[in-house]
């Protein structure tokens, strides 16, 4: 398991999950989840944030798990809601440009925490030879 990988995907899931809890246009506008004039609809945020709250969350359980059982089992709960996210954006949201989209990136930050778990944490040696 690579941890630095995992903590890191963590602090930047949650500083996103953050940032469209206080401006869900940021995850409805690249969704075509505005209106035409680009506002957004106070039911659209009302349902967007639950879900920002939750990577907001899940991203925060990632970067400060205290033990490596910690990390493993908030990096699954994260891989589990990227991969539910992409499985309902790739039907629910309107033009198809927006479903590719949503679904690439669904599935991109669910196979980095894969990786992560898959890894492993390098070690240098800074020069010196091991045997």
């Amino acid at each position: 398991m690579n941890s630095r990988l995992l903590r890191l995907t963590g602090a930047a899931t949650a500083v996103y999950g953050l940032a469209v809890t206080r401006r869900p246009a940021l995850l409805a506008a690249p969704s075509g989840l505005t209106a035409a004039d680009g506002s957004l609809p106070r039911s659209t945020a009302a349902c967007l944030r639950p879900l920002a709250f939750r990577d907001a969350a899940c991203g925060l359980a990632m970067a400060f798990a205290p033990d490596d059982s910690a990390l493993r089992a908030a990096t699954l709960v994260r891989i589990a809601s990227d991969l539910g996210d992409a499985a309902l954006l790739a039907t629910a949201l309107p033009e198809r440009r927006h479903r590719v989209m949503a679904v690439a990136v669904s599935v991109g930050w669910g196979a980095l925490s894969v990786a992560g778990l898959l890894g492993g944490s390098r070690k240098r040696s800074w020069g010196r030879h091991t045997s």
